[in-house]
């Protein structure tokens, strides 16, 4: 893999890069989350260079925000209310120079635009597991649990994949954002990760996991129990982490462990958006997205074209079922039955053991294996059904 955009965890001053054309920047992948805000302040999102002008050109950039550094979170936010939190509308869209950070709100009701409220912290710990599995990632924020907030990133060109964690509780079949998926992905070929419910509700009817064209993601309990968690949803496409330690939303760098499909799915997203990142690096491709210009592809080499299909595939491919051997029951979770598992967790579990194997398979460097039949037909079902619940 090439140079990437590293990320770091101190407050030196920032450098000015000057890169003018996308051939002199490097490969990279946009991650939209949509979701309460988020802490613009953390270490986590500290980005020591200024993002080129092209690339924020082409995210439609409106407003640069020159975030305070130094002192407490509240410190630093009352430092810039009158240069920057009350002067953002929602019509702008908002770089914050020092970070990694694009932000953006639809909604004028909003309490403080784009920065996640003091009482709640959900969207940064969101954005913190999508930079857990790729720490390069270029982060485009929208505010907001709505349609109009899905599409603000689906109809940003340079997005790649938008990843959401809301939903109605117990997977409720309700209407939700479900027309606003889908045109993020079939018609703008992004990718998009939705949250299951983190009851044992089925995912299919969920309007965030459930439609075909998005992928469900439930919870999974990594580290020493090799097992589903009780309290997650079933039959998605794709299980990730459940606990993770992820970025506070009102201090600068304090972190605190914390559960849920909310955090498994983005989890998932990250790991995508780093295949991406390491395909565009392997052949040139300095763009991101999938517009028309691009082909409609998210890899758009000269040797090498991968669509939103592809990739999906690719992770269907790798992903795997933990043995029921090694379920503790001591921790107040289920074993992945070796009955159906594809009922439980869908394909299967992915972390960032899957990275490698994704990569490789795309790139043509060494094809993956198909899965057994039997998942296969599984999650065939799964996807049928899926399609005559929400259409195709």
């Amino acid at each position: 893999m090439g140079s990437s955009i590293a990320g770091c965890f101190g407050k030196d001053p920032v450098d000015e890069v000057t890169e003018d054309e996308p051939g002199e920047f490097r490969a990279y992948s946009v991650v939209a989350p949509i979701d309460t805000g988020i802490n613009v302040y953390h270490e986590r999102f500290i980005l020591n260079e200024t993002l080129p002008d092209w690339l924020l050109d082409g995210l439609g950039v409106t407003m640069w925000c020159n975030i305070t550094m130094e002192g407490s979170w509240q410190e630093r936010y009352e430092a810039d209310q009158d240069t920057c939190w009350n002067t953002i509308t929602s019509t702008d869209i908002v770089y914050f120079p020092g970070t990694r950070i694009i932000g953006t709100t639809p909604d004028d009701n909003t309490d403080i635009p784009i920065l996640d409220d003091p009482a709640d912290g959900h969207g940064t710990a969101v954005t913190g597991a999508v930079l857990d599995a790729n720490p390069d990632a270029i982060i485009f924020f929208v505010e907001g649990f709505s349609d109009a907030a899905v599409l603000a990133a689906a109809d940003q060109p340079l997005v790649d994949i938008i990843t959401t964690s809301f939903g109605p509780i117990g997977s409720v079949p309700v209407p939700g954002i479900e027309d606003a998926t889908r045109v993020a992905v079939v018609e703008n070929k992004k990718v998009h990760t939705g949250a299951s419910d983190n009851t044992p509700s089925p995912a299919v009817q969920d309007s965030t996991a459930g439609p075909p064209w998005s992928i469900g993601v439930s919870g999974y309990a990594e580290e020493e129990d090799d097992q589903k968690e009780t309290m997650s949803g079933s039959y998605p496409d794709m299980a990730a982490d459940w606990t993770q330690m992820l970025p506070n939303h009102d201090d600068t760098s304090g972190y605190h462990e914390t559960s849920g499909t909310s955090f498994a799915t983005p989890r998932t997203a990250g790991i995508l958006s780093l295949v991406l990142t390491m395909l565009r690096s392997d052949v040139g491709d300095m763009g991101s997205g999938a517009s028309g210009e691009r082909g409609g592809f998210l890899v758009n080499g000269t040797n090498l074209s991968v669509s939103n299909s592809d990739l999906r595939d690719a992770l269907n491919l790798s992903a795997w079922y933990p043995s029921f051997s090694t379920w503790d029951p001591t921790t107040g979770t289920l074993p992945i039955s070796p009955v159906a598992p594809c009922t439980q967790v869908g394909w299967g579990v992915v972390n960032m053991s899957n990275v490698a194997p994704i990569h490789a398979h795309l790139a043509g460097i060494q094809n993956m294996p198909d899965r057994p039949a039997d998942v296969v037909a599984c999650m065939d079902a799964n996807q049928a059904i899926r399609e005559a619940y929400w259409g195709d």
